[in-house]
């Protein structure tokens, strides 16, 4: 036995060795080799052939068309330049050519200083320090909007996250500018605005597709609770400053009326007083000048008249006592015993 007949099996009993029997014949029966049929052959290349060209046309298909919602934008790169579609509805592009990224349009936000899906604190974001030494935890929301979806995408590789240390740092910059009572009560309205203007002429200076549209303190308040304890205490004594005040406000209101009044009944008798002083004044100078003219017609009469009526004037109210060498005293007036 060759080789080739063993390896092969020809000559060689195989069907005695499993089935036990002895073989008749070692010799076997040439199998006859089939023609293929060449018009089979064809239909099946040309089915395989429209098998791909149709797959080919799914694919191209599916690649050269995308659509754009209402709240969107589109980016397509042809060869590595950009360009924007605005425009909402069905679009056709090339397909392996043109790659096309959508960009949202609408407004978004992110919270700085708590989780906003659990509403947790993160005091590495809300915890601050003010102007006059004292720390404050201070939660902000940010909302943003994309204004240019191309720079968006090639601008910088994280706007969002950009954007979100900005406003962490002009945050920080501003509150450390203002005490802590009034960046937990009075001065929230006015320190959003300073941080929203600081933000917004930063981001146009960046320029990388994105705006801020608002930013709002969602709450503020002291870290530990003895502190927010003492605020409590200051903001009622702030109250009860109000009260007072408003209290006083009321009783100015009330006494100023009565104390006008007062002062215009004053002025009033004032004013009489000094047209009774004028009067009397002008009626003693006249008086005076009479009697001066009657002095210039008669001289010594006058004199002696003036003089009687000087006396009558003081005598009644004098008291004289004479003392002579030796002691004794005697009372020349009052007259009242004369008079008598």
């Amino acid at each position: 036995m060759s080789f080739k007949q063993w390896f092969t099996g020809d000559g060689f009993p195989f069907s005695q060795l499993f089935q036990g029997e002895p073989q008749s014949s070692p010799s076997r029966e040439p199998r006859p080799v089939r023609e293929k049929d060449p018009e089979r052959k064809k239909k099946s290349i040309r089915a395989a052939i429209a098998i791909v060209v149709v797959a080919l046309a799914v694919v191209l298909g599916s690649q050269s068309f995308y659509t754009i919602n209402e709240q969107e934008n589109a980016v397509v790169t042809t060869l590595g330049t950009p360009a924007a579609v605005d425009s909402p509805g069905l679009h056709f592009k090339i397909p392996f050519l043109q790659q096309v990224q959508k960009v949202d349009m609408t407004i978004k936000g992110f919270a700085i200083g708590y989780d906003l899906q659990s509403g947790e604190s993160i005091p590495d974001e809300s915890l601050m320090i003010t102007s006059d030494y004292n720390f404050v935890n201070v939660d902000f929301f940010v909302e943003y909007q994309v204004t240019d979806p191309v720079k968006v995408l090639y601008a910088s590789r994280q706007p969002e996250f950009i954007l979100k240390t900005l406003a962490q740092s002009y945050i920080r910059d501003t509150i450390g500018l203002y005490p802590v009572d009034e960046v937990i009560t009075t001065g929230k309205s006015q320190i959003q605005s300073e941080i929203k203007e600081k933000i917004m002429a930063r981001m146009e200076k960046e320029d990388i597709g994105i705006q801020l549209v608002n930013l709002t303190i969602q709450d503020a308040e002291p870290p530990t609770e003895e502190v927010l304890a003492a605020f409590k205490e200051v903001e009622t004594a702030k109250q009860n400053k109000e009260t007072e005040v408003n209290t006083a406000n009321k009783y100015r209101s009330e006494q100023l009326p009565l104390a006008e009044a007062e002062a215009d009944r004053i002025l009033q008798e004032a004013q009489g007083q000094k047209e009774a002083r004028i009067n009397e004044a002008q009626g003693q100078a006249a008086r005076f000048l009479a009697l001066y003219a009657e002095y210039a017609q008669n001289p010594l009469v006058t004199k002696r008249r003036m003089f009687y009526e000087a006396m009558e004037e003081i005598l009644p109210g004098m008291k004289v006592v004479i003392q002579d060498d030796s002691g004794s005293t005697v009372n020349i007036l009052p007259l009242d015993p004369l008079t008598e």
